[in-house]
């Protein structure tokens, strides 16, 4: 009876994470700055979903991600500049939204199998490596939805973003380990 309750203790503390995470989506993926050169605003999305891979691992902040989604399909503004509704997924900024579940799977299978002396160098790489799949994604749809050639949409829906996205993942790499080992004795406890 008593591993029952733990079990279920377990459960509901992990179901309560993957709550707040999609409440820290919904409050922070809506602010944006936009930028003059593209369609596409600076938001705050990949930070948090950066941590949340430490935090939460990929299947939980995969259906973290997707409750965000599809409240924000549902019209409540969730999205970037305080936007809701299916048309942002068809606008040309909805190849990135859906691209973030690429980030999540890519992200979460290198930090799942991180360990040893090279654990910090594969985190990166799978930061990294999700972040160009959601940008390969987004840019496709934004190209065809733009009428833009593919060096057009790096130029417009790529490269200015990348400083900002490499003080993110550095900021990931550093605060991520911090949460991951804290919420784990949350998680952890009875």
């Amino acid at each position: 009876m008593n591993s029952q309750i733990t079990t279920t203790s377990s459960h509901t503390k992990q179901l309560v994470t993957m709550a707040l995470m999609t409440a820290v989506l919904c409050i922070l993926a809506p602010l944006s700055i936009p930028i003059p050169v593209s369609p596409v605003p600076i938001s705050l999305t990949n930070l948090v979903l950066y941590i949340g891979i430490y935090i939460l691992g990929t299947h939980r902040l995969l259906g973290s991600y997707i409750v965000y989604l599809l409240l924000g399909i549902c019209g409540l503004p969730v999205f970037s500049g305080f936007s809701g509704g299916l048309g942002k997924l068809a606008g040309p900024t909805g190849g990135y939204l859906a691209g973030f579940l690429f980030l999540i799977l890519i992200s979460g299978f290198f930090m799942s199998r991180s360990e040893g002396r090279f654990r910090l160098a594969l985190q990166a790489f799978g930061l990294i490596l999700g972040s160009a799949a959601m940008y390969l994604f987004g840019t496709m749809w934004l190209c065809f939805q733009m009428h833009l050639s593919f060096v057009d949409g790096l130029f417009v829906g790529v490269i200015p973003y990348l400083p900002g996205d490499t003080v993110k993942i550095v900021l990931a790499l550093i605060v991520g380990p911090l949460l991951q080992k804290r919420l784990a004795r949350f998680l952890i406890q009875q």
